[in-house]
């Protein structure tokens, strides 16, 4: 019973600074992240909360890329802890064998697992696909901050924009370039216009309209090769309907583990990425999402040769910290070459488990052999 109470505080404490580490992992690379993401304002005009979306749902996106990293440190820092305050020893002068400690960090490896496997198959592609929902669904907020001073600007498919100066909604000396027929309706004759430049002394934007004042219409038509001039005072164009280059098609790693499968076993080819090209990208990203938490008990058991009373130095704690990591660097090499080569697909599937075995084998035939 007192046995079973100290195996429970161990996996409390081992989860404990698993979730710390994994968190603060996930926070820093969410905060890089998110710079970049900073360009769905600055370049595409969406609102700040549309931006606040799209960065926490991709927080569910980083987590499975930390957890076999959190779960190393995790367990380096707990048999290194309880070794130095001699909490180990003490159980095993109380009658409690060291494999029993090995199967109880064995066992808290498979909990990762299944957490790792429900994170990468389900959560995460469910997560990602949402935030590419919200950006989709989503219209810009304003063209204000898409515009940038004397550069041009082309943040919307088929327009260009240059301005000399911005001064809060005001705008100096603006040119605008139509190539892509967001503006075919001010056109006298949409069907022979081509491309439609707008130049204007001055101009208001308001959200996603513009009011421009003191211009010309310059029109390109495509049958007589000749241009339309149209002089204006003032000309209100709504911009509402522009496409920003953000990608709108879910990628591979935003589809669901589900449709992959389909696609790959030839079950459904519906989708747009559903192509033999594109099924040496689906073998990897279901490798990832599959294979890779299987790695996990890999390192746990190299981690529980720290158990192992001996002065070489080839199982000291940093060399064995540099084993494990040296496995999950190599793992992610190896993953990316598994769409294009059955050789190293086959290895990197069954690597983990010819690993466990050995490794297993191992620490029980070598803890035997202590006890006898």
């Amino acid at each position: 019973m007192l046995q079973n109470k100290i195996y429970q505080n161990f996996l409390v404490e081992i989860f404990k600074i698993f979730f710390v580490i994994l968190l603060g992992l996930t926070l820093v690379a969410l905060t890089v992240r998110a710079v970049s993401f900073l360009e769905l304002i600055v370049d595409s005009g969406y609102l700040l909360s549309t931006y606040f979306k799209f960065s926490l749902l991709n927080v569910l996106g980083l987590i499975p890329k930390f957890i076999p990293l959190s779960f190393l440190i995790s367990l380096i820092i707990f048999v290194i802890k309880h070794k130095q305050d001699s909490e180990f020893v003490i159980l095993w002068t109380s009658g409690v064998k060291k494999i029993s400690i090995i199967n109880l960090l064995v066992l808290s490896s498979f909990i990762v697992v299944i957490f790792h496997l429900t994170a990468s198959t389900l959560i995460t592609p469910f997560s990602l696909n949402k935030a590419r929902k919200i950006v989709n669904e989503n219209e810009i907020s304003s063209l204000l901050p898409t515009l940038r001073v004397q550069q041009f600007s082309d943040s919307f498919v088929g327009l260009t924009v240059l301005v000399e100066k911005k001064i809060g909604n005001e705008l100096k000396n603006i040119f605008l370039h139509d190539r892509g027929g967001n503006l075919k309706g001010i056109s006298s004759n949409i069907s022979a216009a081509q491309n439609i430049t707008i130049i204007a002394s001055n101009g208001t934007v308001d959200k996603n309209r513009v009011i421009f004042r003191d211009g010309q219409i310059i029109t390109e038509k495509t049958q007589d090769k000749k241009n339309d001039i149209i002089k204006f005072d003032q000309l209100n164009i709504g911009l509402s309907n522009l496409h920003t280059r953000t990608i709108k098609k879910p990628k591979i790693q935003e589809t669901s583990t589900l449709n992959l499968i389909k696609c790959l076993v030839g079950t459904d080819t519906n989708y747009d990425f559903c192509n033999e090209s594109f099924k040496k990208e689906i073998i990897p990203t279901l490798n990832r999402r599959i294979v890779m938490p299987f790695y996990v008990p890999v390192i746990t058991l190299i981690c529980g040769l720290l158990l192992l009373k001996t002065e070489k130095k080839y199982l000291s704690k940093y060399i064995l910290f540099s084993y494990s990591f040296l496995i999950l660097v190599l793992s992610e090499l190896l993953i990316r070459y598994t769409g294009i080569s059955l050789s190293l697909r086959m290895i990197f599937i069954f690597l983990p488990v010819a690993l466990f075995i050995f490794l297993y084998s191992f620490l029980f035939f070598k803890l035997a052999n202590k006890n006898n």
